[in-house]
């Protein structure tokens, strides 16, 4: 196909305050898809996230305001760098530097209709409990903030329309305090930035991958959109090709004026190299990730000692190598899987016996049947070295124990 081995293009058609409509050819549909996804619900923004009524005499109840509050946009610009996640400070109880703070005190003296808007939300100064403001550690977040950072979008600003919270009239009153905070989509909907994303491909449908239900005439019920005159119309003798892959993408990016669309596009297209890098770190081998040189390894029975390369390429456990039997000498140095004795072995053994697995042979395997090294010979796990009764012990000592024989199988 002509665009296998072409390189991405983007085409701006339109760039606005609040939206941008653009052309992504030579892509494939997931990559299409991902973008509008990540846009949507990965960028981080500020939204109220907890309201207290101190007083309301509205016809609204508490939760129908609080809903209202928290789907008003934010300005949040620079929210990256301008405010730390809640989790991430070291406050108690929220601080300056991971939340904002906003009032609302509005009272209707006029008998006449009185509409609460978000022009009427002021951010000030956080108030920090006395208890929590000891351990908060301090940052630079907010000279990184703009001077409209927090405030309602469309604030004293007349070319944009306010939200509006609720009516009231003579004698009621709204007084509550917002604490804004930082989040993504995915957490809640209110800190998305976009108000809708869209894309369209194959205007003309010549992948069929829609069914067009109609009654009388297709063209007439399905008209064409606008974005059909990037391309060529089919023919009526054109045969369909069932390989072809949609390879132009129509897309339109709306957003609720928290982030600009040319910010959107470029965090969203860098949260979603980060997410893509992730992945492909988490599906390399552990052979082909670099070991971070002074790494310390407990070993074996607890010996601590630093990872180093031996001869050869293959690692060893330096200072627990010598004499100790560790097993990097079987499956990191030496072809053998155990030499000398077992890690397990003591004075009284009877676990593996007195030979560890290896010890037989070099061969990298088990030296003797499994069964005559584990259990000294034995066939049972209850018969110890010398017929003495260790291992897993019998049903009567404490720990686990042997199955006895039955007449009718195994009664455990």
């Amino acid at each position: 196909m002509q665009y296998e081995d072409a390189e991405p293009i983007v085409r701006i058609r339109e760039l606005k305050k609040d939206r941008v409509n653009f052309v992504l050819e030579n892509v494939d549909l997931a990559l299409a898809n991902s973008i509008r996804r990540v846009v949507m619900a990965d960028i981080p923004t500020v939204a109220i996230d907890m309201v207290e009524i101190h007083s309301n005499t509205t016809v609204l109840p508490d939760e129908f305001i609080a809903h209202r509050l928290g789907m008003v946009p934010l300005v949040s610009a620079n929210c990256d760098e301008g405010i730390r996640y809640t989790r991430d400070c070291t406050c108690l109880s929220g601080c300056k530097y991971c939340a904002i703070e906003l009032r609302l005190d509005v009272v209707c003296n006029d008998n006449r209709t009185m509409e609460v808007t978000s022009n009427h939300l002021e951010v000030v100064e956080f108030t920090t409990d006395s208890g929590s403001a000891d351990n908060v550690q301090e940052g630079d977040e907010i000279a990184k903030r703009g001077e409209a950072f927090g405030n309602p979008v469309g604030k004293n600003d007349p070319s944009v329309p306010p939200v509006l919270i609720c009516k009231m009239r003579k004698g009621q009153e709204l007084r509550l305090r917002c604490v804004a905070k930082k989040g993504i989509a995915k957490e809640h909907a209110k800190w998305s930035p976009c108000s809708a994303v869209a894309f369209e491909y194959d205007p003309y449908n010549k992948l069929r991958h829609t069914t067009h239900w109609y009654e009388a005439e297709e063209r007439a019920e399905w008209p064409l959109s606008e974005n059909a005159k990037e391309e060529e119309p089919p023919r009526d003798d054109e045969s369909f090709d069932f390989i072809a892959k949609p390879r132009k993408f129509y897309v339109d990016v709306e957003t609720d004026g928290s982030l600009g669309p040319q910010e959107v596009m470029l965090k969203g297209l860098a949260e979603l190299q980060t997410k893509l890098a992730n992945l492909i770190l988490a599906l390399k081998p552990p052979a082909e990730m670099d070991i971070v040189p002074g790494a310390v390894d407990t070993g074996i029975n607890g010996q601590t000692a630093a990872w180093a390369p031996v001869s050869g390429g293959a690692w060893d456990v330096g200072a627990s190598r010598a004499g100790s039997g560790s097993p990097s000498r079987a499956g990191w140095g030496v072809p053998s899987t155990w030499e000398g004795t077992s890690p397990a072995q003591t004075a009284s053994t009877a676990n593996w016996g007195t030979t560890s697995p290896g010890q037989a042979t070099n061969a990298g395997s088990w030296g003797t049947s499994p069964a005559h090294n584990v259990w000294a010979g034995n066939t049972s796990p209850n018969v110890g070295v010398g017929g003495s009764s260790t291992g897993w012990g019998s049903s009567s000592q404490q720990g686990w124990g042997s199955p006895n024989q039955q007449a009718n199988g195994w009664n455990l």
